[in-house]
């Protein structure tokens, strides 16, 4: 390690690398950009074209088709993080790749400011390439800050996470009161303009983050080359087959579902073939079960997100129509409500990290597959409240918005279990080189949630929103419990990757190598 590298990694702000606090600025500003345009995404496309809303003129579209929209794009937004991923372990390194996304989401956002309807689909386009870039590097940078086997890893992703929620929780707080009084495009321009600000500030912080996200040389047995492993997918016979029959349901998906998902479905083949070449390419049984593991616990991170995700779409529909928001006179805009999940979670994230920090070493059960089922069966338990609030609605036509806030209370206990401990997960399991393309391929799983909420969101015009939240609640509780039941075996194929993790002092610091993954 070079003296600026060392001098860089002993740099600390309340026992955590300062690097975390510049990469927490960096992605609290991308947050607010992009959950400050997702809050109005399905609100904007459902609005009335006539322009007799205060807010202005929408797109006039149905709210399946809204629904539908919504899907694909919060989906893409992740499942890109996986070239995403491969071009920082390939071509630029993560550090660069953060910083392209970053001028790349501000050009995005800066064309939605634009009111024709080929701007809407460019600015889209243009944030889903940015997140793409950004997203899954820097989540690798912040592992990168820290020492296997240092205790501080899950509380600086905690951290992190915080930065996250709190551009959420700023972002829903002001941008709808911003809609409100110049309309959707203002909305919109404010969330490039604070992405300019996450830009400064990770150009500014660059002397923090010297010693991780470089594209380093690496020895040949850490070279990484996608083309070799699909090459020789050839040769590896149930490989291909696997591969073979995939591509046939992919063809037909294309032929029954239309091009897109014709386009998904082969996309995800290709992801399969690769990920399978690099489970038999990898050189010790250990590394091999810890793939396995890291692959079953992105099940999790799926039915996670595919319930959670409800928040942008159904729920803020079923908020905007069916909900008494009013409060002490006030009407309280809807996109508000989503500021109800970040706010908890910057109440709870240390809260809830410090909980599990002292019950590891405690010794009692605090492994990260433990936290994400048990995450996944609190938040499906918030949609309990979103079952009685339908219920109310039924019988009185409208509901009461303490259900709202009581669901958005369990969602986010939920996602404290989850969320942040899968970040911390990846970067303890995957293999060194793979990293960034792993960051990705989580990512990509949160992307397909995001899909998987879509779908079940449109099916509400059909089925109801009553029965809906009920399915979630029962379904979830079920996957949670199951991946409870399995515990055991899956903590052994971990082959003790969590174990005797504790807080790594500056003098062992002194020799460490980071990985620039």
């Amino acid at each position: 390690m070079t003296n600026s590298n060392t001098e860089a990694y002993k740099r600390e702000l309340f026992g955590q690398p300062i690097g975390l606090y510049i990469l927490f600025l960096t992605e609290m500003w991308e947050r607010f950009s992009y959950y400050g345009m997702r809050a109005l995404l399905v609100l904007y496309m459902t609005t009335s074209s006539s322009g007799e809303d205060p807010r202005g003129a929408g797109l006039d579209w149905t709210s399946k088709e809204a629904l539908a929209l919504y899907g694909w794009y919060t989906m893409l937004v992740y499942v890109m993080s996986i070239p995403g991923g491969m071009i920082a372990d390939k071509v630029i390194g993560q550090k660069k790749a953060v910083l392209y996304g970053a001028v790349v989401l501000c050009l995005g956002h800066g064309v939605l400011v634009l009111t024709d309807v080929w701007a809407f689909y460019t600015g889209l386009a243009l944030v889903i390439l940015g997140v793409g870039l950004l997203k899954p590097n820097i989540s690798t940078m912040v592992g990168g800050l820290y020492k296997q086997g240092d205790i501080r890893r899950d509380k600086g992703f905690s951290i992190f996470y915080i930065g996250i929620n709190l551009g959420s929780l700023l972002a829903t707080l002001t941008v709808g009161l911003v809609v409100a009084k110049w309309g959707w495009h203002a909305g919109f321009g404010l969330a490039g303009i604070v992405m300019v600000l996450g830009l400064i500030n990770y150009i500014i912080g660059q002397k923090y983050l010297t010693h991780v996200g470089n594209l380093s040389k690496k020895e040949n047995n850490q070279e990484v080359s996608y083309g070799k492993l699909y090459g020789k997918l050839a040769s590896s016979r149930k490989q291909l087959i696997i591969t073979l029959v995939l591509l046939v349901f992919s063809i037909f998906g294309w032929y029954k579902m239309g091009w897109g998902y014709g386009m998904l479905f082969m996309f995800l083949t290709a992801i399969t073939s690769l990920l399978m070449m690099i489970y038999k390419d990898l050189n010790s049984n250990i590394y091999k079960d810890r793939f396995v593991v890291l692959l079953l616990s992105f099940i999790m991170v799926i039915i996670f997100w595919g319930a959670f995700e409800q928040a942008g779409g159904l729920m803020n529909l079923y908020t905007d129509t069916k909900t008494d928001r009013v409060l002490f006179g006030w009407t309280i805009p809807t996109v508000m409500f989503q500021s109800l999940n970040a706010g908890f979670i910057i109440i709870f994230a240390t809260i809830v990290a410090g909980f599990w920090a002292k019950r590891k070493l405690k010794g009692k059960e605090a492994s990260s597959l433990f936290k994400m089922a048990l995450g996944i069966i609190i938040m499906g338990f918030g949609f309990l409240f979103m079952v009685f609030a339908a219920m109310e609605y039924e019988k009185s036509g409208s509901s009461s918005m303490i259900w709202l806030v009581l669901a958005y209370l369990f969602h986010t206990l939920g996602e404290l279990c989850i969320s942040p401990v899968a970040l911390s997960f990846i970067t303890k399991l995957a293999p060194v080189k793979y990293a960034s393309l792993m960051m990705g391929v989580y990512f990509a799983a949160t992307g397909l949630g995001n899909k998987v909420a879509g779908i079940v969101g449109e099916s509400a015009s059909k089925y109801g929103e009553y029965t809906i939240f009920t399915g979630i609640l029962i379904f979830t509780v079920i996957i949670g419990v199951l991946f409870i039941a399995i515990l055991k075996p899956l903590k052994r194929l971990t082959h003790k990757a969590e174990d005797n993790e504790r807080k790594i002092g500056i003098d062992e610091a002194e020799g460490f190598e980071l990985a620039d993954n």
